[in-house]
């Protein structure tokens, strides 16, 4: 008997046995719902809560392939990124984006330059440092490419990168119906090469995952692609070159096709990365608007899709202290011994002072500073692109952080770089304008006006790459003409840059820079 504080009565064991069971099974509907919430979320912090870089122990291709924390931000989905250049053919040059440029080593499902990393479910990829800065030599049109790393990627196309991706956005076929379909297909074809991987998205992926960020994409697309839509109205850049500070004004959100035409069409080529333990203090970037390494590497990681919340520090750490004393490969034809010893001596007279006294010794009255655009009289439009307000602008970037920017500054002419590395950072000038050192030592009026860019077979008569690919154009190299603003290649001209020079101390002149 159980005793009721109401009444002061006995309760029948019965009845509290049915109380009992009444309470028991509103606790358990109570509690039912709660345990299916709680393995739910469990479940979404597990297969949407993740955040996992791919990560290499050699760091040769952690710097190929790690990540910078792009793919948090601007990360593609791995696969649909894969099925992009089969649902978006129409808007490539040719076959896939090797077309673009970019580099396939064997056994590779990313080209150089791109990193993966799990992040909110998904596999994604972006760019990271690499696509910029490793390219390929061939020594004929029949050799293997050679991958070298920190030369300037003067095959890769950016802005046709850019506008693949913002001209599928817009394209009917990027859709889930198109695109999820295709990601299926890959995935079993992976899986026949490759029996571990996945054959098959699963449901979630497949009804809701895939088809939401098809949407996602191409509505970000779209809008980045009318943000960008001022390039429309540049002329090409080409392959090996970027307007990298213009770029950077679209993120400011500045009206960049408003801006006055002096700062328009500012393409420059990408430069070589090796040395830098050298160059911490000298004068960075073309025009010299920098004094910090580590501020220039944040820099440019925005390039690679970062931002102040999202970059990775510890990725980015790896590279900054490997390219501190990474070294680019020796000339590899061979060089006329007797020549180059009579060519160092005019070096000396002629070069020396403005770009270090060796391949190895920085040292020189003006190395790393700036000298006078009037001076210098190369072309002004990479200059006039960085301007004061863009300067104040970056300063406010990382505002917050420790590492926030401070060391940039507006100068007033083009920085004088050393020359290591020189024979893999053809074509020369900073917009890549000469095609080669030979022509470097001539006057303009000797100079090529037209020639083509993109080509990775060496030229080691001349000095640089190959300027005529001959039939292998077929839309992937670009034909680059001196007379479209920009892309002038007076200057660097006169007594003191050498051209006036007899013909053979050029020779002897020329053979020397190989040994660089």
């Amino acid at each position: 008997m159980a005793y009721d504080e109401t009444n002061g009565t006995a309760t029948p064991p019965g009845n509290m046995t049915l109380r009992s069971r009444w309470c028991r099974a509103g606790l358990a509907l109570l509690i039912a719902p709660t345990v299916v919430m709680i393995v739910l979320a469990i479940y979404l912090a597990v297969r949407f809560g993740s955040d996992a870089p791919v990560v290499y122990a050699d760091i040769e291709e952690h710097f190929k392939y790690g990540s910078t924390g792009g793919e948090r931000e601007s990360g593609f989905p791995f696969w649909i990124f894969q099925a992009m250049p089969q649902v978006c053919a129409a808007h490539l040059p040719g076959s896939g984006y090797a077309s673009l440029g970019m580099i396939y080593e064997e056994g590779k499902s990313l080209p150089v330059g791109m990193s993966l990393r799990r992040y909110q479910g998904l596999d994604r990829t972006f760019l990271n440092c690499a696509v910029c800065h490793s390219s390929t030599v061939r020594d004929t049109p029949q050799s293997k490419p050679r991958v070298v790393l920190g030369m300037p990627a003067n095959t890769f196309n950016i802005l046709g990168f850019q506008k693949f991706f913002f001209n599928c956005a817009k394209d009917a076929k990027f859709t889930a119906e198109y695109v999820v379909p295709e990601v299926r297909r890959l995935l079993k074809e992976n899986h026949e090469a490759h029996p571990e991987a996945d054959a098959d998205l699963d449901l979630i992926d497949r009804y809701v995952v895939y088809p939401v960020a098809v949407a996602l994409m191409r509505e970000r697309l779209i809008m980045l692609g009318q943000r960008f839509s001022w390039a429309e109205k540049q002329h090409a850049w080409g392959p090996g070159r970027v307007d990298t500070f213009n770029a950077a004004k679209v993120l400011f959100n500045w009206d960049v096709a408003a801006l006055p035409g002096r700062e328009q069409n500012a393409p420059a080529d990408f430069p070589s990365i090796w040395n830098q333990r050298e160059r911490e203090g000298l004068q960075l970037h073309w025009d010299g608007n920098n004094t910090k390494v580590e501020e220039r590497n944040k820099s440019a990681a925005f390039g690679t899709g970062t931002t102040p919340p999202t970059i990775d520090l510890t990725a980015i750490g790896r590279v900054e202290k490997w390219l501190l004393t990474k070294e680019p490969p020796a000339y590899p034809y061979p060089i006329d011994s007797a020549k180059a010893a009579r060519g160092a001596p005019i070096y000396k007279a002629y070069c020396a002072q403005c770009h270090g006294a060796g391949p190895h010794d920085f040292s020189g009255e003006y190395v790393g500073k700036v000298t006078p655009i009037e001076e210098i009289g190369t072309d002004p439009h990479r200059l006039d692109s960085y301007t004061y307000t863009l300067a104040v602008n970056q300063s406010t970037l990382y505002a917050g952080y420790d590492w926030r920017f401070t060391h940039f500054r507006k100068t007033f002419g083009y920085a004088n770089m050393p020359l290591d590395g020189l024979w893999l950072r053809a074509p020369y000038l900073h917009n890549g304008s000469v095609p080669n050192l030979k022509e470097l030592l001539e006057p303009v009026a000797k100079r090529t006006k037209v020639f083509y860019r993109g080509y990775d077979v060496y030229d080691p008569v001349n000095v640089g790459f190959a300027v005529n690919p001959g039939q292998d154009t077929a839309g992937r190299y670009f034909r680059f003409d001196t007379s479209v603003d920009g892309n002038s290649n007076v200057g660097h001209e006169g007594r003191r840059y050498g051209t006036q020079l007899a013909d053979s101390e050029k020779e002897a002149l020329l053979e020397f820079l190989k040994t660089f």
